[in-house]
């Protein structure tokens, strides 16, 4: 028995996985799959005939869900690719820093203050005018792979 200490280093990771394995034939168009390691959503699927070495490929075409740029990837159809957890949360806002990011209210009372507004011009305007007005202002986060973007915005009325 050794008397010293061990010290670990703490990752604060429940080791829920980014991705799920999911076989490249049954994923559709609107569905989310992982290109050169980002997450998408496929706007378009196309698949080839079995060749002469015996895999029928798909090829699938999406939209990065965070960028917007347009990725391709082509799998054989047996084969397993990776498909991201993606989740949607609503949250309201409650105030925009001078700095471009935003505070949230989520629904158990606290506050997610590590958020940047979006990049979508348009988005951007829609909120910076709504939060001026003085609206509640509700908007909807996507998270994918440790990456998080407000996506949509709903008014829920004057305060």
């Amino acid at each position: 028995m050794s008397d010293e200490e061990h010290h670990f280093e703490s990752k604060a990771d429940a080791g829920a996985s980014k991705t799920y394995p999911q076989q490249a034939g049954t994923i559709r168009k609107n569905g989310y799959i992982v290109i050169k390691g980002r997450p998408c959503k496929v706007v378009e699927v196309s698949t080839s005939k079995t060749g002469k070495h015996g895999h029928a490929k798909c090829h699938f075409v999406g939209i990065d869900i965070f960028t917007s740029k347009k990725l391709e990837d082509i799998v054989p159809s047996s084969h397993n690719c990776d498909a991201p957890h993606v989740n949607r949360t609503d949250y309201q806002l409650i105030d925009i820093s001078e700095d471009g990011f935003v505070s949230l209210l989520t629904e158990n009372g606290n506050t997610k203050d590590d958020l940047r507004l979006p990049t979508d011009e348009n988005l951007l305007t829609q909120i910076k005018d709504g939060f001026a007005e003085g609206k509640d202002l509700v908007v909807t986060v996507m998270s994918a792979m440790g990456e998080e973007q407000i996506c949509a915005l709903k008014d829920i009325g004057p305060k």
